[in-house]
């Protein structure tokens, strides 16, 4: 019965138009009335110590990395450069906006905004090359998902966050996962575009290649940055978005010369907002998860999926199915915030590491990005691309299909994600 009401209450108010954040609420109200502790308090002193959590401090500011290093070049200049190198092998913008968003992935963690900053500089030219845009829209969109697996990734510090887990460990781990999940999509590419009629682009000269990679060197180094840091312990995940987004600012301002007064104005206004609705979504998400630890609901789950429990093989699949559904209908930061509480103490009780299963849980509700009917980021292409959404829905299917195998790849062989981090921590 308790079920019922977490379920009935939060899907009600989701359904009426109410806001996640909002529902969320709604839904630990019922719960309240449900268990017969009616104190507004709770409500009010959850949602305070949602937000006041030091870890959280990541999350703006790896926002405003993003926002900082589209407004100042470093992405232009990224995909400049491997347009540079590989851009003139056949169906080689495919393989410049692949490579492209598993580097950009590793500056921001945003799925958006690294989609629509490829989107905007890439598909232009793979039109007028002779592309199919669809296709190509499909492409960019499956390549954007990659953002929030490998570090620094904004749905690894929430999830780290709402169940415990070690955010540094979550970082390292979703490396290997997320060039899976790049090398998955250069195999598609190359299978679905070799009929193609393209133009083809005339090879750079090496000095112009060498030019361009000097010129990209800079933006290039930030994951570098970032991920020594964390490996060698000289910051916290918290302390490297800081150094992320101090970097952008410097590469853009005094490298680059592409910020302007007004840019950073806009990147910080844009930070604010996102921001504000992330920690609000996180606040209210605090408190749905108190009550339902104190209603017994992971217990409960437990019971049903019992069976499963000692074979962990088979519970990752369940859970994945789940997600996999659940994430068609809910965006990316509500799924992770409202089935983390849900399904990691029953990783736990069936001895399936929390990193492991973290890692895969994101990649799940990354996918979900690009899975209609909702499907975020594919609206984001469609809109930079101006491609209709159905197109787009048909480009992206063989993308969607090749990472959804890379996630069952990753269920039946987990030493692709543990042995790594082994090795890395």
């Amino acid at each position: 019965m308790t079920v019922t009401v977490f379920l009935g209450s939060l899907l009600g108010a989701m359904a009426i138009g109410m806001p996640i954040a909002f529902a969320l609420l709604v839904c630990a109200l019922a719960l309240m009335l449900f268990l017969g502790e009616t104190d507004a308090q709770i409500l009010a002193q959850n949602v305070v110590n949602g937000a006041d959590n030091f870890v959280l401090m990541a999350v703006p500011f790896f926002i405003l990395a993003g926002e900082l290093m589209n407004s100042g070049g470093l992405s232009r200049r990224i995909v400049d450069m491997i347009l540079a190198w590989v851009g003139h092998i056949r169906g080689g913008l495919g393989y410049v906006a692949i490579l492209a968003a598993v580097i950009m992935a590793s500056l921001s963690g945003s799925a958006v905004a690294d989609t629509a900053a490829l989107a905007a500089l890439l598909i232009p030219m793979m039109r007028n090359a002779g592309y199919d845009v669809p296709r190509a829209s499909g492409l960019i969109a499956a390549g954007g998902i990659i953002a929030p697996v490998i570090p620094p990734s904004i749905g690894f510090i929430l999830f780290g966050v709402i169940g415990g887990v070690s955010i540094t460990k979550l970082f390292l781990a979703g490396i290997v996962p997320g060039v899976l999940m790049g090398v998955s999509l250069v195999a598609t590419w190359w299978w679905v575009a070799r009929g193609e009629a393209q133009a083809a682009r005339p090879p750079v000269p090496l000095a112009e290649r060498v030019r361009a990679l000097l010129a990209g060197g800079w933006a290039l180094m930030m994951p570098v940055i970032i991920i020594g840091g964390l490996k060698t312990g000289a910051f916290t995940p918290t302390e490297s978005s800081v150094v992320a987004a101090a970097y952008a600012l410097f590469v853009g301002l005094v490298i680059y010369r592409e910020l302007t007064p007004a840019a950073i104005y806009r990147a910080f206004l844009t930070t604010a907002k996102i921001s504000a609705v992330v920690m609000f979504l996180v606040a209210a998400a605090v408190v749905s998860t108190y009550l339902i630890t104190i209603a017994d609901i992971p217990a409960q789950l437990t019971a049903v999926l019992r069976p499963l429990v000692g074979t962990p093989t088979l519970l990752m699949l369940a859970m994945m199915g789940v997600v996999l559904v659940v994430g068609t209908a809910l965006d990316f930061i509500p799924t992770v915030l409202i089935l983390t509480p849900v399904l990691l103490p029953l990783c736990k009780e069936s001895g399936i590491d929390p990193v492991y299963f973290g890692v895969l849980f994101i990649i799940n509700n990354a996918i979900g990005m690009i899975t209609p009917p909702v499907g975020v980021v594919l609206n984001v292409v469609s809109g930079v691309a101006n491609v209709s959404f159905e197109k787009v829905v048909v480009g992206v299917w063989p993308f969607l299909v090749a990472e959804t195998v890379v996630l069952l790849l990753l269920i039946l062989v987990p030493e692709l994600v543990t042995v790594p981090l082994k090795w890395m921590f």
